[in-house]
């Protein structure tokens, strides 16, 4: 199984320009991917530097037939024209998908400080080393308070799976809205942390859980330990970082920490202000 995880900047390149297409092609170019996670996809955001309104959800989806699309919405907000503009994270699937979530991660208000609403989106896939839960996210870049709170969400939000992972179906349920569908521990963590690797929230991530659930490992870490993280923003020159940093991750459940068989980064596409990061498990 192989998973692409980017921050496509609703398709904004290093040169200002919105183009899903070059994304398209660029993911392409990258290999063949089970399952792509895209943050920052807007749809009807005229409001976003460069963007003429795009469907960018149905082009991304029109660009990867035989891909189911899961579309996570954070923000959802008036256009102005009697519409609404909406942005947020994707799954798009070529493996069978069970049970899906949206999850709006908490927002806690600080007047001073910009900050927008934050989404994990969750998928259950069938894939070759069983049944996993795919994750996604893009966390708050403003705001350590924030970011911290939104990772002891998310913390919960595995946790109760995990506890929901041993319940058995209940036959008199079957095809009804109480079935109980699959919700496994095994599970990836991807997207856009807007924090590097030496800050404190990857060691919140990494933390053991309390009640015994199965920890997250960082994938970069399995496969080269001790080494720095390869970085992901500032490669090219971006008024975020004052470094190239690495702000995207991909975690995953301790029983998959052995199936990892690469992790690699594109250090080359100017197609966003981030670079494209994938894992292989085996």
């Amino acid at each position: 199984m192989k998973l692409l995880s980017w921050n496509i900047q609703w398709g904004r390149g290093m040169d200002g320009r919105v183009d899903l297409a070059r994304i398209l092609r660029t993911l392409r170019q990258l290999g063949d991917f089970d399952v792509i996670c895209l943050q920052e996809v807007a749809v009807n955001f005229l409001g976003l530097p460069g963007s003429r309104g795009e469907d960018q959800l149905a082009e991304l989806s029109a660009g990867l037939p035989g891909y189911t699309a899961i579309y996570g919405v954070a923000t959802d907000v008036p256009d102005g024209r009697g519409g609404r503009s909406q942005f947020g994270n994707a799954i798009f699937s070529r493996l069978p998908v069970g049970q899906v979530w949206r999850h709006l991660l908490p927002w806690p208000a600080e007047a001073d400080t910009p900050s927008m609403q934050r989404v994990l989106v969750e998928a259950v896939v069938a894939s070759d080393v069983g049944p996993l839960r795919v994750m996604t996210t893009h966390l708050e870049y403003y705001s350590q308070r924030q970011r911290e709170s939104q990772i002891d969400a998310i913390r919960r939000l595995h946790a109760e799976a995990c506890a929901m992972s041993r319940r058995s179906p209940l036959s008199e349920e079957q095809g009804g809205s109480f079935e109980v569908f699959p919700r496994p521990e095994q599970s990836l963590l991807c997207g856009d942390m807007n924090f590097p690797a030496s800050a404190p929230e990857r060691s919140q991530i990494l933390a053991p859980f309390p009640g015994g659930e199965p920890g997250f490992r960082d994938a970069w870490d399995v496969l080269h330990p001790g080494e720095p993280h390869a970085p992901t923003v500032g490669i090219h020159k971006v008024d975020f970082v004052d470094r190239p940093e690495c702000f995207d991750f991909v975690f995953v459940a301790e029983g998959l920490a052995n199936r990892l068989k690469a992790h690699g980064i594109d250090a080359v596409t100017e197609a966003s202000d981030h670079q494209p990061v994938w894992v292989e498990l085996a």
